[in-house]
């Protein structure tokens, strides 16, 4: 009897134990998770964040950090809605998947057998480009096509979209290479609208929303907003500035799907194939995740999939993918094998997303994380800031210059003069400068395929208003350069 109890004290603490473990490991990786990202939300300026890991089919980590509003202190909470950016692309990607089961397309199918109007050039050649080619971005399609996107909100935004390509040639020849260009996914929303003849949202909500129960998630933007709808925030003047960008219902495909992290740990959960609603067929995610070989990897033994990114990295195969609106970014990442995901979502375009949701794989894999991370837009904001404050202050000192001198002319102590032969050259050289100045301003965001619509809309807020204080200065120093040519001191 005393060998039986004693055996059955020993099996008590053995199984006891491990869980103790593992509960003192949970704590302490929670712990340094959420001391990390805190971290990285003050250095990153981001307002607000929601952090989000699942695994195992379970939610293990959700948390808020920070706030879905600033001016009212509303805190993030798992219930906060954001934009997820071109996360979206693996909903669309998905839909596509299921239609192709239905038997209502087939990937290998050429696109103008959907969209006849749709014909696209190559060096003067017509190209046929299969929805494959849309799917894993091997199409042709430039990735400065976004620029081109139009804002709109009409009831065929997808299809005005879809036709700004027919005005631009491909960038390179359908199928022989990578090119991330986000307008890919709204042609392929297009051919949604035209296979199963009803509005892409209504599609994504009834045949993927809804059946994985991500009832609180919205496909485009509210047109009234919801009380759990965080504010878009951009970087400018060195903090968070609100900013409401146009709508782009024309990119919803590629970039519109709106969403929280309690069902954003339902997309995870099923793409790990840990969940527990299996109304989407399981083949189908897992042909979603096949990456296309045939063309060279867009990164490091990083191929793209159906919406997903696929790395093979240490024996491990991870799925990720980041997305970008211009006030909002989310980054998910996977490693189906340990059935493992991470997802982050934040209320500011920057790429501390992307970092932030890596750092948290990293901690949860219980491996040391340092991020010395730094934000291109950050540090654009930073060195365009100076600028601005180096500008403004060139012309608040020419517009006092020029005060004055107005005010010897009233008194007299400069008059007007003839132009002479000199000073007719250096007004011709003072035009021509001040003109070259301002042309430069307006012309530069062509000289990388931009426009300056496209960047104020994604660009720092400090962008455009260096751009107005560069062209007012130049005015003010215009018009102090014209008074000095024209008068002169008068010698009493």
């Amino acid at each position: 009897m005393k060998l039986y109890m004693l055996m059955i004290t020993i099996m008590v603490m053995i199984y006891s134990l491990p869980p103790t473990i593992v509960n003192a490991d949970t704590n302490d990786k929670i712990n340094k998770i959420e001391q990390f990202v805190e971290e990285q939300r003050a250095i990153s300026k981001i307002p607000g964040i929601a952090v989000l890991v699942v695994e195992e089919g379970e939610t293990v980590f959700q948390k808020g950090f920070g706030y879905a509003d600033v001016k009212t202190k509303t805190p993030v909470t798992s219930d906060t809605l954001f934009e997820i950016g071109s996360t979206t692309k693996a909903f669309t990607g998905l839909a596509i998947l299921q239609l192709e089961k239905d038997g209502l397309l087939d990937r290998s199918d050429d696109i103008q057998q959907y969209i006849p109007w749709l014909k696209l050039k190559y060096k003067s050649e017509l190209q046929p480009i299969t929805i494959h080619q849309l799917l894993h971005h091997t199409s042709g399609i430039a990735s400065n096509s976004i620029i081109h996107i139009p804002e709109s909100n009409q009831n065929n935004a997808i299809e005005q979209t879809v036709k700004t390509l027919l005005e631009q040639p491909l960038n390179r020849k359908p199928g022989s290479s990578f090119e991330y260009a986000t307008i890919n996914y709204d042609v392929l929303g297009l051919i949604i609208e035209k296979v199963t003849k009803q509005p892409f949202d209504t599609y994504i909500k009834q045949r993927i929303l809804e059946p994985i129960n991500m009832n609180d998630s919205l496909v485009g933007l509210p047109q009234i907003k919801s009380a759990e709808m965080a504010t878009g925030y951009k970087i400018g003047w060195m903090r968070e500035q609100t900013y409401t960008p146009p709508i782009y219902r024309g990119n919803v495909p590629a970039g519109y799907i709106i969403s929280n992290t309690n069902d954003i740990a339902k997309w995870l959960k099923l793409q790990l194939g840990i969940s527990q609603i299996y109304s989407i067929d399981k083949k189908i995610i897992q042909e979603s995740h096949i990456h296309d070989q045939s063309v060279e990897p867009f990164d490091k033994d990083t191929y793209y999939a159906s919406g997903w990114a696929v790395m093979d990295k240490d024996e491990k195969q991870y799925l990720f993918h980041a997305g970008e609106n211009p006030t909002f970014t989310s980054y998910f990442i996977m490693q189906p094998d340990e059935k493992f995901g991470v997802a982050v979502l934040s209320n500011m375009n920057s790429s501390f997303t992307t970092a932030i949701g890596k750092g948290v794989m990293g901690l949860w894999e219980g491996k040391n994380v340092t991020t010395n991370h730094s934000d291109s837009y950050q540090k654009l904001d930073k060195v365009v800031t100076i600028l601005c404050i180096v500008v403004a202050s060139l012309g608040v000192i020419l517009g006092l210059l020029l005060m004055r001198n107005v005010l010897k002319i009233k008194k007299k102590q400069r008059i007007g003069v003839s132009l002479s032969g000199k000073r007719i050259f250096l007004l011709i050289i003072h035009s021509m400068s001040v003109a070259a100045i301002v042309t430069l301003m307006i012309m530069f965001p062509k000289a990388k395929g931009l426009t300056w619509e496209f960047i104020k809309v994604w660009a720092p807020t400090s962008i455009s208003a260096l751009f107005y204080f560069v062209i007012v200065t130049g005015i003010i120093y215009y018009l102090y350069g014209l008074l000095l040519l024209f008068t002169k001191r008068n010698k009493f």
